[in-house]
């Protein structure tokens, strides 16, 4: 199996999990054993908002392309993310950002008492 990533600004999150050739992205089930070699499924044929070019199966590995959603200023591992190329099966490490942390607040300060 060969997953590529198209980086895409969202605010939603992706999970992604492995078994043979059934993907289960964010909780639903995608199986793709059916798939022979050399066969492809056109782009907008699966009925996944996340798989977004053609699923083809070429020379026996199973190829498709998922956006990967990212904040407003993504690393540059998650600008360019590597594919996975024969993930092991169960849940898949994706490249991500973790949440900014949040400002601390700024306390205001009385200004000090010049005599003078």
């Amino acid at each position: 199996m060969h997953i590529s990533f198209s980086p895409m600004r969202r605010d939603n999150t992706l999970a992604i999990s492995k078994s043979g050739d059934i993907l289960t992205i964010n909780g639903e089930a995608f199986d793709f054993s059916g798939l022979p070699d050399g066969a492809t499924i056109p782009a907008g044929e699966v009925p996944c908002d996340w798989i977004v070019e053609p699923v083809e199966r070429i020379g026996g590995d199973l190829r498709l392309t998922l956006i990967l959603p990212h904040g407003a200023d993504p690393s540059v591992d998650v600008a360019f993310p590597t594919p996975l190329i024969n993930p092991p099966d169960g849940p898949l490490a994706i490249p991500f950002d973790p949440p900014p942390e949040p400002m601390p607040e700024v306390q205001d300060e009385e200004p000090a008492d010049v005599d003078g």
